[in-house]
C-alpha cells in the first residue's frame, strides 16, 4: 500500500470526522486492500474483503460524514485498522 493509499485510510478512522475524502480514493483503497468491487443498480456498488460484503452509495462528490462511518465500520468488521499501515 503506497503513502498515499495510508492517508486516505487513516482519514477515514480521524477524528472529528473528515468530510473531504473523494470516494473515487476510497475505492482505490479498498482494492489495494484486496476488495472485489461490483457496480449495482443506480448510483451503488457492492464491496467484498475478507468474506464480509457491504453496498455503498457510488458518490460523485466526497463523502458525508455518515458515509464515511458507514466505510469505517465496514472496515473494522473486516479487521482493518490504520495502526495495520502506519503512515
Amino acid at each position: 500500500m503506497n503513502h498515499h493509499h495510508r492517508k486516505v485510510l487513516h482519514s477515514l478512522f480521524d477524528h472529528p470526522l473528515s468530510a473531504n475524502i473523494d470516494f473515487k480514493q476510497v475505492e482505490s483503497v479498498l482494492e489495494e486492500l484486496g476488495a472485489t468491487i461490483d457496480n449495482r443498480s443506480g448510483a451503488r456498488i457492492g464491496v467484498t474483503l475478507k468474506g464480509h460484503t457491504a453496498a455503498f452509495h457510488h458518490a460523485g462528490h466526497s463523502l458525508s460524514k455518515d458515509e464515511v462511518v458507514q466505510i469505517r465500520k465496514f472496515l473494522e468488521t473486516c479487521g482493518v485498522t490504520p495502526a495495520d499501515y502506519p503512515v
